[in-house]
């Protein structure tokens, strides 16, 4: 189980990848999952929205946490599981499901389309952290509908059982309004902002382009670390280019079709209602590998 402490460095969110006919290719996920762990990264998060969570069944992300085990072959890599709904009774229900299958953790993000109010919210993560397995808070407004105040924020992060905040919310604003004694730990969850959040104080990231340029952001991260940020940010300028390519359209499909185009993956099928990317940012996409690009 993961405390505090391991609340640091590079969390890279997995996809999953399907067969053209969309079941799952396990093959090309081993693969995939013995190539992120070849790199110094501090843990993998199964079923969030990299890894098509909407589409994913329960039973099939519990195949993904004992195919991940598998594939670790007891190597110590920690795994995080989306588990969050907006529902507490199905969360709490799949927190219990995932600690049952081994997860270290779980991602419980904000309770999305309802909008309820904050009171409503401080109940729903008091229950979820109360089922034992370590919880870290996931807090996305553009695709919640909502953003928690900093007040509110800050009463989810004295619960129990709470170990930490993935930041996605656009800015370095809220991360920047919490105090720095005393905190629990706060990783990024905004690619782009991965610099300007670890000069705040962040402890790590959550970052869908580390499937891609793990290496690099491991270097960034470390460099911050040594207190050498003028290095830190002169790197991190260097993928800022490449990481707005993958979120040019939505995620994950840029990230499956450059894994497909590394043989990682066999295929980019996503499922519906994702889909493909176009046909313009595949021709762009495709001279980023052309040209070698490396960090």
């Amino acid at each position: 189980m993961l405390t505090t402490c391991d609340v640091k460095g590079i969390y890279v969110p997995v996809i999953t990848p399907f067969c053209p006919n969309e079941e799952i290719d396990w093959g090309s996920y081993e693969n995939y999952i013995n190539t992120l762990t070849a790199q110094d990264i501090q843990g993998l998060v199964i079923n969030g929205t990299t890894g098509e969570s909407p589409t994913v069944l329960w039973s099939e992300v519990e195949q993904l946490i004992q195919r991940t085990k598998s594939a670790l072959n007891h190597r110590r890599v920690p795994i995080v599981v989306g588990a969050g709904t907006n529902s507490t009774a199905s969360t709490v229900k799949q927190i219990e499901m995932a600690g049952q299958s081994g997860a270290d953790a779980v991602l419980v993000v904000t309770p999305y389309y309802s909008l309820p109010s904050e009171a409503g919210i401080i109940e729903h993560f008091r229950r979820a952290a109360g089922v034992g397995v370590p919880l870290i808070l996931y807090e996305i407004p553009s695709r919640t509908g909502m953003a928690l105040s900093v007040d509110t924020i800050r009463r989810l992060m004295d619960l129990n059982g709470v170990i930490g905040l993935k930041d996605s919310t656009g800015s370095s604003k809220l991360i920047s309004s919490l105090p720095r004694q005393d905190m629990k730990p706060v990783l990024c969850g905004d690619d782009l902002h991965f610099i300007d959040m670890l000069r705040e104080g962040a402890s790590g990231g959550m970052l869908a382009s580390a499937n891609l340029y793990t290496e690099a952001l491991l270097n960034v991260f470390q460099l911050v670390q040594n207190g050498e940020l003028p290095k830190a940010q002169t790197a991190f300028n260097l993928l800022t280019p490449y990481i707005q390519q993958l979120f040019q359209e939505s995620n994950p499909a840029p990230l499956k079709f450059l894994l497909a185009q590394q043989d990682i993956i066999a295929s980019d099928t996503l499922r519906l209602p994702m889909g493909p990317i176009s046909q313009k940012l595949q021709l762009e996409l495709e001279q980023v590998y052309v040209n070698n690009v490396s960090f």
